[in-house]
């Protein structure tokens, strides 16, 4: 029984390598048979004539009437003699123009006119203006009424009243009674407004109010 060869030793021999067998092609049977088919004639195109126009056509066509001449003066005729097309419109508008213009003028005249007619209107003259007016007091102008005090102000009023302050503890203690309505005076008033509550008259303004208040903690004058 025959053993098979090892698969890692390479087989006793060449090996066989494929063979490709080329066969020339036969170029002349078909020479031959292209030689067999019966001539052809040229390929042309065929010219036709183009049919023209009938002789019909030109019968049908019919020509304008010339224009007459009488037909030309009738429409000369039917402008009106001295009036050209459009100028009458031209003249309503210039007319317009016109009648615009002459009313802005006549405006600036009259508005001229009121100008110097105020301007000529008579002054007041002079003893008019110079009339003398009556003084007005003190009182009617004062906000805190007649007989108001403030700083500034001097006399026995004033004495009057920082007598008066320093019979109230705490208020003006130590104060002057010079007369004179000063910045310590001031401040006292105002402290005796805050302190009992005073708020009709202005701060450090002795005022009706604070007159009265303060005339009736320390007796009627």
């Amino acid at each position: 029984m025959p053993t098979p060869s090892d698969r890692g030793a390479p087989p006793d021999g060449q090996p066989i390598e494929p063979i490709r067998v080329l066969r020339p092609r036969r170029t002349d049977a078909l020479a031959e048979l292209l030689k067999d088919l019966p001539p052809r004639g040229a390929v042309g195109y065929e010219s036709i004539a183009l049919p023209g126009p009938p002789s019909e056509a030109e019968d049908a066509t019919e020509e304008l009437p010339p224009v007459r001449d009488h037909d030309r003066t009738r429409r000369t005729r039917d402008i009106p003699r001295g009036r050209v097309p459009g100028l009458r419109r031209t003249a309503i508008a210039a007319a317009v123009i016109a009648a615009a213009v002459i009313g802005f003028g006549c405006a600036l005249l009259l508005a001229g006119r009121g100008e110097s007619t105020a301007e000529a209107a008579p002054q007041p003259t002079a003893t008019a203006s110079a009339t003398p007016t009556p003084p007005s007091t003190a009182g009617a102008t004062d906000p805190d009424g007649p007989g108001t005090l403030r700083e500034g102000d001097n006399g026995p009023e004033v004495t009057d009243l920082q007598e008066r302050l320093l019979r109230i503890p705490n208020v003006y203690d130590n104060g002057s009674t010079d007369g004179t309505y000063d910045t310590t005076l001031t401040a006292a008033v105002a402290r005796f407004q805050v302190w009992y509550g005073i708020r009709g008259d202005e701060d450090g303004v002795y005022g009706d109010d604070t007159r009265r208040d303060l005339e009736s903690r320390t007796g009627g004058g």
